[in-house]
């Protein structure tokens, strides 16, 4: 099978997107993960593919395959890059549009700028829906993690993150904390786990150890959820600026909804034989 794809980024979260709209595309897990291996596949963090909705009131559906094939429920660097996608293939002349997710409706938009904008929904705190065993939904829980407990914020964007507030990311024990974290038994379901870094009321630095990819050069609704346990902490105040290892994303939380800002970068497109 000959696949046609492109290469994009979200501030250095990179993707595979594929219009499944024009064509019927099925890939098995095989076949997701060469995609995104990258040394023998085209390589990226996830694999987006852009479908036609179910719903008539909606314009597209999004699923997002991570890198180990398996299929989750929401990324929001990924749907900054859905909406540059969608544009550059001239699917839709919209600037904002109605996408379904295994999650639910997100409605991002394209700035003048070129940035995107994403409402990325309401965040979760109840930890039968992360899912999250014996959690409380409180702002801050222990977690029993290499013999130590460890304060996290349980958070869903769509998507279930464990939160941690460290004095230095570059110092985190990422690498050996992180792939503990999303494999932890308490989280059924395996989790994020972000690392964020205040440096002040509105700017945090941060790192994400993603569920079935490792650690990205960012994770967008990791940004969300580390800002929103921030605020729920009194460390900060929307909106906050979020740096990560591949670029700088704007997030606001003042009511129901948390809203993102950032870039969307097409690379370059190919095809790959399957």
């Amino acid at each position: 099978m000959l696949l046609k794809f492109t290469k994009m980024h979200g501030a250095g979260n990179d993707f595979v997107v594929i219009d499944g709209v024009r064509q019927h595309v099925y890939l098995s897990t095989e076949q997701l993960r060469l995609l995104a291996d990258r040394h023998f596949g085209v390589g990226c963090d996830q694999i987006l593919l852009v479908e036609k909705p179910h719903d008539a009131s909606s314009d597209f559906r999004y699923r997002i395959f991570n890198a180990d094939g398996g299929e989750v429920e929401q990324c929001g660097n990924g749907a900054r890059c859905f909406v540059r996608f969608v544009h550059e293939q001239k699917l839709t002349n919209k600037t904002e549009i109605v996408v379904e997710t295994q999650n639910g409706l997100i409605r991002p938009r394209l700035e003048s700028d070129g940035r995107v904008t994403v409402n990325m929904g309401s965040p979760i705190f109840d930890p039968d829906r992360l899912p999250f065993t014996n959690g409380t939904g409180e702002v801050s829980e222990p977690l029993e993690v290499d013999g130590r407990t460890l304060t996290i914020s349980a958070i869903s964007m769509g998507n279930p993150h464990a939160v941690l507030v460290v004095d230095d990311v570059e110092s985190s024990e990422l690498e050996k904390i992180g792939p503990l974290i999303e494999h932890h038994p308490r989280f059924p379901k395996r989790v994020n786990a972000g690392f964020m870094q205040v440096m002040d009321r509105h700017h945090i630095r941060l790192r994400v150890y993603e569920r079935g990819s490792g650690e990205t050069l960012s994770c967008g609704t990791g940004a969300c959820a580390a800002v929103v346990a921030g605020i729920r902490r009194g460390l900060l105040e929307s909106p906050v600026s979020v740096a990560t290892h591949g670029g700088t994303l704007s997030i606001a939380w003042e009511g129901a909804t948390v809203s993102m800002t950032g870039p969307a970068i097409s690379v370059f497109n190919g095809e790959i034989n399957l």
